[in-house]
């Protein structure tokens, strides 16, 4: 009798700065497309303003994404909400005139309260920016603001929604201090070599390879699950890739197209 397959996990599919390959990345309209659309989670970039408010920003400045110029933290937010964060995804292909859902500066704030209106579960994971001239500030930050949706610090029992990834292994370290409830995932784009046998950081249980790495070293991802961690893969667009992350058994995929990988799950 020939052995059973092992079970397909149930992979998680996670909005690359929302559904950022329709739409442009890190607008409230982006991420709103992907809540419609089924993403189980939501992926955001994080930055501190000049004047301390959390932004939604992958680049240290802000010339790539918007009319505007400079680094987002010399930046106020009156400075940043004048600017056109949605225009440039259009230029020379789109007749629609973005409204300010498309081309506003999106605060963390109101992605938070995207995800805890949706009338089902959306998971979030940050990412934090390093280096940044702020520090342990942008944390310090994440966490009161997290706190004050009630999702820092679960109850005892409870889970939060929302996990904190970095490539700064100090960042990570950071935030388990500020609060240890939370989920953290190690973003690697090669893997050091303390950590090619699958384990991870003390307190960190969620690898982050990007895409390349798996293509690469595909037995990795047996490696990190027989020490009991799990593996999120960034970023996820070819129907090729999808397959491979699936025949792995990855934990999570993120992706710009998350309607698309979506359509491709066996389940």
């Amino acid at each position: 009798m020939p052995a059973l397959a092992p079970p397909l996990r149930q992979l998680r599919v996670v909005a690359h700065r929302g559904s950022s390959g329709a739409v442009a990345e890190h607008t409230f309209a982006a991420y709103r497309q992907a809540v419609e659309e089924g993403a189980h989670a939501l992926e955001c970039d994080v930055r501190l303003s000049r004047d301390g408010v959390l932004v939604c920003v992958h680049d240290r400045r802000v010339d790539r994404t918007s009319n505007g110029r400079g680094p987002v933290s010399a930046l106020e937010l009156a400075d940043l909400s004048e600017l056109d964060f949605g225009s440039w995804k259009t230029a020379g292909g789109g007749t629609e005139v973005p409204d300010r859902d498309r081309s506003a500066v999106l605060t963390l704030e109101r992605l938070l309260e995207l995800v805890v209106d949706v009338d089902r579960p959306v998971e979030l994971a940050v990412e934090t920016k390093h280096p940044t001239r702020y520090a342990g500030l942008v944390e310090q930050h994440l966490v009161t603001l997290l706190d004050r949706f009630g999702l820092a610090h679960p109850r005892l029992g409870g889970h939060s929604p929302v996990r904190v990834m970095s490539f700064s292994q100090l960042s990570l370290r950071r935030i388990r201090q500020l609060a240890p409830s939370l989920g953290t995932v190690l973003l690697m784009q090669r893997v050091p070599v303390r950590f090619r046998d699958g384990s991870l950081p003390r307190g960190v249980h969620t690898a982050g390879p990007n895409i390349e790495i798996l293509r690469a070293h595909p037995r990795y991802v047996e490696r990190a699950h027989q020490f009991g961690n799990r593996v999120h893969v960034w970023t996820v667009n070819r129907p090729t890739d999808v397959e491979l992350c699936l025949s792995l058994g990855v934990d999570a995929l993120i992706t710009d197209r998350p309607a698309e990988v979506l359509a491709r799950l066996p389940y």
